[in-house]
């Protein structure tokens, strides 16, 4: 039987829980959907991440707005992927701070992954016709951008750590409060999808850099809040070990000569028994897989997703 396309099926809501995880410091997780944040400055707010659309973003704020009244005054966005940053006029900010790539990326196929996902995910696009169009940054930085929160709260630091998830993936980090925002570049409890990634780069060098922030207190891209030293160390090498899993088992089968649906099927049967209950896990796997063949056939930038292409390598890995 065929599985139903990507999480075209998952319509049912999510249970959503706002924490605050350190004075004027939001998370608000919901059971594997996209994760997003806050970060109090002494008169301003910091949002992190903008959901699908402007009335899902509204329904986040509204929650925030029990905590803080303090104005948006920057909306930073991990990378470009639509479920990320469609709802950004919902925020009203002064500022859209990305990374460099993120806006090239945006340039060069947010069309194409704005249809792409919202035929994947529609329970995220709470009224798709709320949005008014392509979110675009107004600063990018290439390094580093550090924001003061003001007051005795200290800075809020913008780092790239290398290719990973996205050509232009950024964290957030607060070293008073040792808290990082990691965006999809770790998952906590739930599967990674990588159709956009840099395999080899991300699992080692990008994923170094991450951990190299000794967080106690790590915010994924989709998932649990990660606690503690141990808890963060485990959401990364739970990160780093799917990456590893993937590359080994397509490896092999690239290697061989054999077809991209035999380096589907063994990734799957080897990544199934830790991962498969997560979510989103049937999904991306195909994507995923796809992605990294071309990477291992020296395509160097991931080849664009469009609607059609989703659904013709659904049909030939998960059918």
């Amino acid at each position: 039987m065929a599985r139903p396309f990507a999480s075209s099926a998952d319509l049912g809501e999510k249970a959503q829980t706002l924490e605050v995880l350190a004075d004027g410091v939001y998370a608000l997780t919901a059971e594997g959907d996209p994760n997003v944040g806050a970060i109090e400055g002494e008169d301003f707010l910091v949002c992190f991440e903008a959901l699908a659309t402007p009335v899902a973003a509204a329904e986040w704020l509204a929650r925030l707005r029990r905590h803080t009244s303090k104005p948006i005054r920057y909306l930073v966005l991990s990378h470009y992927h639509a479920v990320r940053v469609l709802g950004a006029s919902a925020f009203d900010a002064d500022v859209i701070v990305t990374h460099e790539k993120t806006r090239e990326l945006i340039a060069e196929r947010g069309e194409q992954d704005w249809a792409s996902e919202y035929a994947r995910m529609p329970r995220l696009f709470k009224e798709p016709g709320s949005i008014p169009g392509l979110t675009w940054p107004t600063a990018t930085f290439s390094e580093r951008f550090s924001i003061d929160l003001g007051g005795e709260r200290g800075d809020l630091v913008l780092a790239y750590c290398g290719r990973g998830h996205t050509e232009g993936d950024l964290v957030a980090w607060l070293p008073k409060q040792r808290i990082l925002f990691a965006g999809d570049l770790v998952e906590s409890q739930a599967a990674l999808y990588t159709g956009d990634a840099f395999h080899r780069e991300w699992s080692s060098s990008t994923l170094d850099r991450v951990a190299s922030f000794g967080a106690q207190t790590l915010v994924g891209g989709r998932g649990a809040v990660a606690r503690g030293g141990e808890g963060v160390a485990a959401a990364i090498a739970q990160t780093r070990d799917f990456l590893d899993v993937m590359l080994r088992e397509v490896g092999k089968a690239h290697e061989s000569g054999g077809t991209l649906k035999e380096a589907f099927d063994s990734t799957h049967a080897v990544l199934e028994p830790r991962y498969g209950s997560w979510p989103i896990f049937e999904h991306c796997l195909p994507f995923n897989v796809s992605r990294l063949w071309d990477e291992l056939d020296g395509v160097e930038r991931p080849r664009i997703w469009t609607a059609e292409r989703d659904r013709e390598v659904w049909e030939q890995l998960q059918s």
